[in-house]
């Protein structure tokens, strides 16, 4: 019986999927290759290595293909965002929600981006990581520090995630498919 369903998934696979292309960004550190690994089905692990420029991944979910960019988060990188997110379905915006020190940081890296007419409605997903661990700031103080209330010309949401526990990764990932055009 179970040939039979995959044969049938794969034949629906064929007339009634959608793609999809998102971009995950944040600073360096902020656990954006590791999501996207768990986002894939692997497993997390503690020693990835930081992105140099870009990766790209390829994600299912149900009948949506997800393209995944990973793009670099230190600072001679950031630059290269604007170019990756126009035209992308949406943004995921990562955040280490356990280091106080790197959110106005990324505050500021985030209303810079947000603010780019080439990017106006283009839904964002910031996703407080970390939260796992000790003293990691919770949904409503990242939504506060991020002042995301004041971002009104898009859909803007906001979820604490643990990559590492693997904490509302299916939350994200039902997000994004809801994404799908």
């Amino acid at each position: 019986m179970s040939w039979f369903w995959n044969l049938y998934e794969f034949i629906l696979s064929l007339f009634w999927s959608s793609e999809m292309d998102i971009t995950l960004l944040g600073l360096q550190n902020a656990g954006k290759t590791s999501l996207l690994r768990v986002l894939g089905g692997g497993d997390f692990t503690s020693d990835s290595i930081p992105t140099i420029g870009f990766s790209m991944k390829r994600v299912r979910k149900g009948r949506v293909n997800i393209k995944c960019w990973d793009l670099g988060g230190q600072p001679r990188f950031r630059s290269m965002w604007e170019r990756y997110c126009k035209g992308v379905n949406a943004i995921l915006f990562i955040v280490d929600s356990a280091d106080p020190a790197t959110l106005q940081i990324a505050r500021m890296e985030f209303e810079a981006l947000v603010s780019k007419p080439s990017l106006e409605g283009i839904p964002v997903l910031v996703l407080g990581n970390k939260n796992d661990l000790p003293d990691a700031y919770d949904v409503d103080s990242v939504i506060d520090v991020m002042n995301l209330k004041a971002v009104d010309d898009r859909e803007v949401s906001c979820y604490s995630i643990s990559a590492k526990e693997r904490t509302n990764v299916d939350a994200v990932l039902s997000w994004l498919v809801s994404k799908a055009s």
